[in-house]
């Protein structure tokens, strides 16, 4: 079974693992086994309410219990740049016109923005590519969101979350070569690592305060703007199928795209409905995950202990039917209540039809 979970200091290898097969440009994860006990540390005490609200941070991971092995990870910061700068570049236009000449231009604009200061964002989205299958990345994406919805007073508003750019295996990042690289002098893969241990005021000390043409950029650098690596084209499309939209803001380094929404308009937060759970042997429930069935997320009610699993259950009267197993992976007893919302948004009229005929025997 696969279980979404908290992170625990026993995680550390596992994610130093998939730091490393991430490969450049997952910049919130570094491969540091130093860094990666210090972001644990600093989870934990968001979890036990002792982090200021600049810290507070939270990060999952997917685990195969049949293996007991961690194959994904992905996080949720609670409030950006509110203890260093948050830096992106806002793609705006700038409008030239002589009535002399007759001309009139209209030009896109580059302007180092720190207007998400303060929003939550969603972040650390990576799963081993063996795993990249059975609707895993779906779950390991939105389980995240679930416990967003339950939990929304540790949250923003607004929520963001920064696409990976355009870069290669060597590193190699067209945005970067026709722009950055005249400002700091260094590889892509240096500054990228730079910000991804903490190191950013380099950023507000040599980038350029005022605004930059598109246009003096070279066709290549032009072509990547809000564009996203291969690689991170499924996680768009998902934040994407749940409301997230790119909204003109890009990333300094490699011009990846910001998605972002307000929180209370994700869909998940607005679809997920609370049951109270029957449980019953694992022989009378259908645990097979196919296309012909309903994939829901269903998680406890737990702020700390907090489980989500995918599953494709039944519904009895005013009772959602789960199993022994999954009643024991969510750490849930009879008669308590979970939330369950359906995994893709075309379902939303089989959980609306649900909940109407609860209220109907309940009348």
């Amino acid at each position: 079974m696969m279980i979404i979970r908290p992170v625990t200091r026993d995680d550390k290898d596992a994610l130093y693992e998939l730091a490393g097969k991430a490969g450049i440009g997952f910049t919130s994860l570094p491969q540091n086994a130093d860094l990666i006990s210090q972001r644990i540390e600093r989870m934990l005490t968001t979890w036990e309410g002792t982090a200021t609200k600049a810290e507070k941070g939270y990060l999952f991971v997917l685990e195969d219990t049949a293996l007991e092995k961690v194959v994904g990870v992905c996080g949720i910061e609670s409030a950006l740049g509110l203890d260093e700068p948050w830096y992106n570049y806002h793609v705006g236009t700038l409008a030239h016109a002589s009535k002399a000449l007759d001309i009139y231009t209209q030009m896109e604009t580059l302007t180092l923005s720190n207007n998400h200061t303060g929003y939550s964002e969603l972040c650390t989205l990576f799963l081993d590519p063996e795993y990249r299958h059975s609707k895993n990345g779906h779950l390991l994406s939105k389980a995240r969101l679930l416990f967003i919805a339950q939990f929304q007073q540790h949250f923003s508003e607004k929520i963001i979350a920064e696409m990976r750019g355009v870069s290669d295996e060597q590193g190699y990042s067209p945005f970067w070569e026709s722009l950055g690289r005249h400002f700091f002098t260094i590889d892509f893969s240096h500054a990228d690592y730079l910000t991804g241990i903490g190191q950013k005021s380099f950023i507000a000390e040599l980038m350029p305060k005022h605004p930059l043409y598109v246009n003096f950029l070279t066709p290549e650098a032009q072509e990547v703007i809000a564009q996203v690596h291969k690689n991170t084209l499924p996680a768009r499309k998902i934040l994407e199928s749940e409301g997230m939209r790119y909204g003109g803001y890009i990333d300094i380094f490699d011009a990846g795209p910001t998605l972002e929404a307000y929180t209370s308009d994700l869909r998940v937060v607005k679809e997920m409905a609370t049951w109270p759970v029957k449980i019953t042997t694992d022989a009378d429930v259908n645990h097979s995950l196919n296309e012909q069935l309903t994939p829901y997320m269903v998680s406890n009610q737990c702020y700390q202990g907090f489980r989500a699993i995918m599953v494709t259950p039944q519904f009895s009267g005013s009772h959602i039917i789960l199993s022994q197993s999954q009643a024991k992976a969510l750490n849930i007893s009879a008669g308590e209540h979970i939330c369950v919302a359906p995994l893709f948004s075309a379902l939303k009229n089989k959980l609306t039809h649900h909940i109407k005929d609860i209220h109907h025997v309940a009348a």
